[in-house]
């Protein structure tokens, strides 16, 4: 419980500084350390690696999108293979060299502890800052599925102290943990998806995912396959099914479950290693090297494990461009901008499995204090060094943050296609006894939801208010008074218990639908386009539009005339009319298309270009 409550202030406080909270949970809990009356923490390795690490990586898995992972599978694969890999080696050269007595399959050994970047510290910090997305995805990615390079290659580390291996050996072990952990993962995400959709009730199925991750990591396990392969790959698979075998109910369950499941878990791992800090000084105390020596070691293993990131990513940009300009017709090397590739070196946070793995070394592994002692080191320098300068660097750098005018235009776009779609599916399923005012209801819900996301866009213009802004304010006002007449009649008895919990789970899924935290688009010096993920293709938009002189400078002419008000403007390519919105009260943009057949009208709204076919329906 005190580890709940301690995680629960320093994470708030945290977020309300705007400090990373896990190095202030490990700040916090090196001190707890010292106070008397603290209990001595024990971590131990096998509870953090079954019991912690599989719902970790299971929910960062399902939340992973599965395309977005096929899109970046080279990059991924040469981060989570080939970086580990070659910094387990760098560093354990350096490990050899600078600690006494230490072999170099203990190097090696310590290399691969370091080696893999915690997926929990490194998107904190990049969603944080304002990170682009596509190096967000990368960087999971890559943390989803290095934990398995590295304990696959700590595990042989382990065997060469123990005796000679062979580099044949070695493949073998490579290849095995992966096999037998992509199988596992496979059978386990499938059968579990068989089953899931076949419950219909949200909490049974939500007990069925907590029991996931542990029954794809056991039996990878037992097997010698990769337990956190097969764990990744069965999250994958769920999450990407999930629309498909889950109802929206049970969806949002797990949703909110998992969320909670993963914040408290990450976050008692940092103070957990904070605490560790104590016993790992009293163990290294009786190694007999000196604090000279000891912050030499501790300071080149860190260095190296920083080092060895921005040397990897710099050799793979040269191999791919020296493949680009010697094999131009045969190699499609897609290389990153040189910044891209600067904030992706300097985003290698340490974190859980590092200290785990620390701790599954053998405990007659020679100086292994000492490399108890330099993984803590890195895991907390990493933190404070990597944690606290990405995001000045991501600003020095000018990369560019998620905008969210241009997502408030895809899901705009999104929401548009799949109310074009259900419209037409209800013409199609609609018989001719339907009350004709419950189709007008369901038209309008639609057309609602879709007109509410456009209406993201342009908040600056005339309205200071959309009609959405309005319904979503003057609706909470009345469910609040909807809340107190139903406590009134808790207090009363008047009804059944059950009965009331059933009126409440109502008005709380109504709510939840009108508390969406939208964010204020930031059109100020740039141009909104259509992303080119969400462009249409069509006759019309391809034309080459030449600009005609806007009607009106800033106003509806339709709307002043007929008395009446607009939320946004648009503007017709082919004559210059400007006109309001679908979400203002006459359209008066559509109706010029209906009255003209001019097909193409993109945005009057400062700082948007975005253009839209009436004809195809497209946006573009």
């Amino acid at each position: 419980m005190a580890l709940v409550v301690t995680v629960l202030v320093v994470s708030a406080v945290a977020r309300r500084l705007d400090w990373s909270a896990p190095l202030c949970l490990i700040v916090v809990g090196v001190a707890g350390s010292y106070v008397p009356g603290v209990p001595e923490v024990h971590l131990d390795p096998e509870v953090v690696l079954l019991g912690l690490l599989p719902p970790l990586l299971y929910s960062a898995a399902i939340q992973t999108s599965l395309v977005d992972f096929r899109k970046n599978r080279s990059a991924i694969g040469l981060m989570s293979v080939g970086l580990v890999v070659f910094t387990a080696l760098g560093v354990g050269l350096v490990a050899w060299a600078v600690i006494p007595g230490l072999p170099l399959a203990g190097g090696i050994a310590l290399g691969a502890v370091v080696a893999p970047p915690d997926a929990v510290a490194a998107s904190v910090v990049a969603r944080r800052v304002g990170m682009p997305r596509k190096l967000i995805r990368l960087l999971e990615g890559e943390s989803l599925f290095n934990d398995a390079a590295a304990l696959v290659a700590l595990r042989t580390a382990i065997a060469a102290l123990a005796g000679s291996v062979s580099l044949w050996q070695v493949g073998a072990d490579f290849f095995r943990a992966a096999i037998g952990g992509a199988v596992v993962g496979l059978v386990v995400g499938f059968v579990a998806a068989f089953i899931r959709a076949r419950m219909d009730e949200p909490v049974l199925d939500t007990a069925l995912s907590f029991a996931v991750p542990f029954i794809a990591y056991i039996p990878a396990e037992a097997i010698h396959g990769s337990g956190v392969l097969a764990v990744v790959i069965a999250g994958l698979i769920l999450g990407h099914k999930a629309p498909q075998i889950l109802s929206g109910s049970t969806r949002l369950a797990s949703r909110l479950n998992w969320q909670t499941i993963q914040f408290l878990l990450e976050n008692m791992v940092f103070l957990l290693i904070g605490l560790q800090l104590r016993r790992i000084l009293a163990e290294v105390g009786e190694s007999g090297l000196s604090l000279l020596t000891l912050t030499w070691i501790c300071v080149a293993v860190l260095g190296a494990t920083i080092l060895t990131r921005v040397l990897y990513l710099i050799g793979i940009g040269t191999v791919k461009r020296v493949k680009r300009r010697f094999l131009p017709g045969k190699v499609k090397a897609k290389i990153w901008p040189w910044r891209y590739s600067a904030v992706i070196a300097w985003a290698g946070m340490r974190g859980v499995v590092t200290l785990a793995a620390a701790f599954v070394l053998p405990a007659d592994t020679p100086q292994r204090a000492v490399l108890v002692l330099a993984a803590f080191v890195v895991v907390a320098g990493t933190l404070a060094v990597q944690g606290m300068t990405l995001p000045p660097l991501i600003r020095r750098l000018r990369l560019p943050r998620p905008d969210p005018a241009e997502d408030a235009l895809q899901e705009a776009a999104v929401l548009h296609d799949m109310t074009r779609a259900a419209l037409a599916k209800l013409e199609e399923i609609r018989q001719p006894d339907d009350p004709p005012e419950i189709i007008q209801r369901l038209r309008d819900r639609l057309q609602h939801r879709a007109d509410s996301a456009w209406e993201q866009l342009g908040r600056q213009s005339a309205l200071a208010e959309t009609p959405s802004d309005a319904y979503r304010r003057l609706r909470l006002e009345l469910l609040e008074v909807e809340r107190n007449q139903f406590l009134k009649a808790r207090a009363s008895g008047s009804a059944d218990n059950d009965v009331l919990r059933k009126v409440l789970e109502r008005l709380d899924i109504e709510e939840s639908m009108l508390d969406r935290d939208e964010a204020e688009p930031d059109v100020e010096g740039r141009e909104l386009r259509t992303p080119a993920a969400t462009a249409g293709s069509c006759k019309h938009l391809a034309h080459e539009w030449v600009d005609k002189e806007p009607s009106s400078a800033d106003s509806c002419a339709a709307c002043l005339a007929e008395g009446t008000t607009w939320v946004h403007l648009r503007m017709c390519l082919k004559c210059g009319n400007v006109a309001c919105c679908d979400s203002s009260p006459r359209r008066h943009a559509t109706r010029h298309f209906h009255e003209s057949r001019h097909p193409v009208m993109r945005s009057f709204e400062p700082g948007e270009t975005w253009r839209w076919c009436f004809v195809d329906k497209q946006l573009g």
